[in-house]
């Protein structure tokens, strides 16, 4: 879409400062797309401290600091709703804290906690985050999975009333400490473990606050109750706890699958023609990023957690009929030579089962239990061995990223490019190369539009007022550099980017500055008095 004139410019500029004798910064002569639904301008975004006071036309405004946007594009800061940044924001190193793979994609604004592993303890938690210094701002999920955990540990089993009333207590309270919603996975043990209604229970108390549902469906392929099933599931408890519905990596995994995102699509519009809230976001990747023991174990097999599932696999008769079901797990991802094993400083980093299989002259199912019997298996990622899994149909990643209500996210993990390269990945190949999507709904669904869901106030549109998380990128050379086999190479083409009004990239280099800030939401009404 070509620049447009700035006729009606007093909308964009409603409630700006008048034009000043100096303000901090200015970003001149971009083309600025302002994160709401309208054509993009030429013209400058202006800062004082850590807000913008202007964006229109160019009055000229002397600064302390000019930005030469003339060529490039200026956006929102990117907001990435579903993120697991803990190497890097929980690092012991403050240049590692400074979140290089996220700030090089131009993202300032992530979403953490996702999946259903965020913290009930969220006030200490982005207390603790904060003071250490991070360079992207983060907004707080509180995980089921982690309310469970703490209730019930790894058990499959359901809570006592007194347990689940317990874990509604935890709900709530992360509610009113800020927290942005409650994320499940429930595709994950031990949350896997939860009836509906147990989730409903807990959902109730978030929706009852303001928040939202975000959710690893239960089954995104056919591994339990089939994917149209869990979408339902989702919806269910939508409608029943009274709270909106997010779909977190929104995809149809499987060869069983292949094909099936029009009736996915046309599940979730059904539910929304009929009033319901329903959203969703998506990486993309035609690869999944999960663990190999989450891949391919079967949920029974990890009851009672790692040692557990090791175990059963020293029962023969178990471990007969746990690689009965690993071999259908793995046929239904597409076979051995479709699992590539990301973990970092192992014998396997970098190949696939099926390579791991010859080398080792196992069957591919040995070799993945010889991996996941290897000390310390349990703990080399935020859950278990990493793997990158080519599971997803082009046609179904396309046309899902064309619905109106689907965001831009990363699903960033150790091991899988999408951790360094998800928004050039997508800009590149999707707006530029293939056409599938547009640079307006490209901007609009990695900035305002997430703001609005994920209700983010005072971000994800340049707008006097807003924090100005800005970034300032090169139309042609905004590209992504990692992929399967270098995940971890950051991305290029961003000029600029501010966070809270301070430079933290410049010309592609992290400047040192971590400006990032907690994002708690306000304390709901019906909240105890603090």
């Amino acid at each position: 879409m070509k620049p447009v004139a700035l006729a009606g410019l007093a909308l964009l500029t409603l409630g700006a400062a008048p034009a000043q004798t100096r303000v901090d910064v200015v970003i001149r002569g971009g083309t600025i797309y302002t994160g709401a639904e309208t054509p993009p301008v030429t013209g400058d975004v202006e800062i004082v401290g850590d807000r913008i006071v202007y964006v229109g036309t160019s009055r000229r405004t002397p600064a302390s600091k000019v930005v030469d946007a003339r060529g490039k594009i200026v956006a929102p800061g990117f907001i990435d709703p579903h993120t697991h940044p803990d190497s890097y924001i929980r690092a012991a190193d403050a240049e590692k804290r400074l979140n290089l793979p996220w700030l090089a994609q131009g993202v300032s604004t992530i979403v953490i906690g996702v999946d259903g592993g965020g913290t009930p303890d969220v006030a200490a938690e982005a207390a603790k985050l904060a003071a250490s210094g991070i360079g992207t701002n983060f907004a707080h999920m509180v995980g089921f999975g982690a309310i469970r955990s703490r209730v019930l540990g790894q058990d499959d089993r359901a809570p006592t009333p007194a347990e689940l009333t317990t874990m509604r207590g935890l709900a709530a309270k992360a509610m009113c400490e800020g927290a942005t919603g409650l994320s499940t996975g429930l595709f994950y043990a031990p949350q896997s473990f939860a009836t509906t209604d147990e989730v409903i229970a807990v959902a109730r108390e978030v929706g009852s606050r303001g928040g939202l549902y975000d959710t690893h469906q239960r089954d995104e392929s056919t591994y339990s109750i089939g994917l149209i099933a869990s979408t339902e599931e989702a919806l269910r408890i939508g409608r029943e706890a009274k709270i909106p519905v997010h779909f977190a990596h929104l995809k149809a995994l499987g060869v069983d699958l292949h094909g099936q995102a029009p009736k996915l699509i046309a599940t979730i519009e059904a539910a929304r023609k009929a009033g319901q809230q329903v959203t969703a976001d998506q990486y993309p990747w035609l690869a999944s990023g999960t663990s190999l023991d989450a891949a391919l174990v079967p949920r029974w097999a990890v009851d009672g957690g790692y040692k557990a599932m090791i175990t059963r696999f020293d029962e023969p008769a178990t471990l007969s009929r746990i690689r009965t079901e690993m071999a259908e797990n793995l046929r239904r991802r597409g076979g051995a030579t479709s699992i590539l094993l990301t973990a970092q400083g192992q014998p396997w980093t970098g190949r696939t089962l099926a390579q791991m299989g010859t080398t080792w002259k196992l069957d591919p199912i040995d070799a993945a239990i010889r991996i996941l019997r290897t000390p310390n298996a349990a703990g080399t990622g935020a859950r278990g061995v990493g793997v990158a899994s080519f599971n997803m149909a082009q046609g179904d990643v396309d046309l899902i990223m064309q619905q109106p209500w689907v965001l831009t996210a990363s699903d960033g993990s150790d091991g899988h490019p999408r951790q360094y390269a998800t928004f050039p990945e997508k800009y590149q190949r999707y707006v530029r190369e293939r056409n599938v999507i547009d640079m307006a709904a490209f901007i609009r669904r990695s900035t305002g539009l997430t703001a609005d869901i994920y209700k983010i106030s005072e971000r994800g549109y340049l707008k006097p007022g807003h924090y100005a998380d800005v970034v300032v990128f090169d139309p042609v050379n905004f590209a992504p550099r990692a992929d399967y086999v270098k995940p971890r190479m950051p991305s290029v083409g961003v000029e600029a980017l501010f966070v809270n009004g301070r430079l933290a990239l410049d010309k592609g280099k992290a400047t040192g500055v971590a400006a990032g800030r907690a994002l708690l939401r306000p304390r709901p009404a019906n909240c105890p008095a603090a």
